[in-house]
């Protein structure tokens, strides 16, 4: 993301649908009350390092009733990625093996890199849905030795959109458990379904699942997420609190307050904001339609598609830098995601009318790259 951010900054009139955020602000009641809440001398103060209790309390009570979680304890965390940090840094120790599908989420895999996590095992999804493969992830953790530590997927899927349906995501649970290794889901885009599609979790005491308000209420600034983990395992908060406390210590005191104001507001208020984004996923489906139908992927779920280019360019960041320099619209290379040639479409950032602009963009790039290449 670095590096897009810079080469957008290089370039004029450029419309992104490459950063994975949503358009829309916090619910305006929420905003309105953490107004009030400026002057108020413990917003400038330290706070529990899991969260304060009202909110613990309320993501309690919500992931019971919406995840069917009801045998987790919380801990708010600044934000989704500062979370599986969290997990790796409890869970993984220098040298551990640990499980991921590609196409992988890129920071997910960097957050394993840099806390020394190298034996990263990349595994295949299904060519059609894109689905992990359960069968490799079988035989996997039946013939490594030692046993990867953890395995690891995002449900619905960044960057494919890809929903795992509740019985794989179960079956990939029952292999974890059975080979005495932990899952980690993240769940950032629960209320990210279309087509009728209704998100699930799994829960036991092999299972971590992530949480985040950045996409749901808007909150990308705000910097707030949490960690669902097993009550029952002795020990496993404890490590959590060592490493929030030495890192954050807390996430941001008035940004928690807008996360609770903004639960009291429902999941009704996100799954209304969600509707809208139906119209831009058409309009970028459409945008893709010269790679031909069996190039798109993903979809049901997140604010992403999926694209495979032409078999000629593996080397999709050099798309990338020509979309961006003759189009004016930039995207993601799916080689950040361990799958050279393909590109990562986001639909979520742009108002309908902006999207419409930013898809036109994209289909005549992609017109010509089919019809012509990369034309300078």
């Amino acid at each position: 993301m670095v590096q897009i951010q810079e080469l957008i900054r290089g370039a004029q009139d450029v419309m992104s649908l490459a950063q994975g955020v949503v358009y829309w602000q916090p619910p305006k009641q929420a905003l309105e009350k953490v107004q009030e809440l400026v002057w108020e001398p413990s917003i400038s103060r330290y706070g529990a390092d899991e969260g304060p209790p009202e909110l613990r309390e309320a993501l309690t009570k919500k992931m019971c009733q919406e995840n069917n979680l009801c045998k987790s304890s919380v801990m708010v965390t600044a934000g989704a990625n500062q979370a599986f940090v969290h997990i790796v840094l409890t869970l993984c120790d220098s040298g551990d093996s640990v499980v991921m599908f590609a196409p992988y989420y890129f920071n997910a895999y960097m957050s394993f890199q840099m806390t020394g996590v190298t034996n990263i095992l990349v595994g295949p999804s299904n060519p059609k849905t894109l689905h992990p493969d359960a069968d490799w992830l079988e035989r996997t953790l039946l013939e490594t030795n030692p046993i990867p530590k953890l395995v690891t997927v995002v449900n619905p899927g960044n960057p494919s959109g890809t929903y795992i349906p509740e019985p794989l995501l179960k079956r990939i649970s029952d292999l974890c458990r059975d080979a005495g290794c932990w899952l980690v889901v993240d769940n950032t885009y629960e209320y990210f379904m279309y087509d009728g599609l209704k998100h699930s979790c799994v829960e036991g005491n092999h299972i971590v699942n992530i949480f985040s308000f950045s996409k749901a209420y808007g909150m990308m600034g705000w910097r707030v997420g949490y960690i669902a983990y097993p009550s029952e395992v002795k020990g496993f908060g404890a490590q959590l609190i060592k490493i929030q406390d030495d890192i954050p210590i807390c996430a941001s005191i008035i940004s928690q307050h807008l996360a609770l104001y903004s639960l009291e507001v429902g999941p009704e208020w996100v799954t209304e904001q969600v509707k809208e984004l139906v119209k831009n996923r058409a309009l970028v489906q459409e945008a893709l339609s010269p790679l031909g139908e069996d190039a798109v992927k993903g979809g049901e779920g997140a604010i992403y598609q999926w694209a495979k280019l032409p078999d000629k360019y593996l080397d999709d960041f050099e798309v990338v830098r020509w979309l961006v320099r003759k189009h004016r619209v930039v995207v993601i290379p799916g080689s950040a995601s361990g799958c050279h040639g393909h590109i990562r479409i986001s639909f979520g950032g742009l108002r309908e009318d902006d999207c419409q602009v930013a898809a036109g963009r994209l289909r005549g790039g992609l017109e010509e790259l089919v019809r012509d290449g990369m034309v300078q």
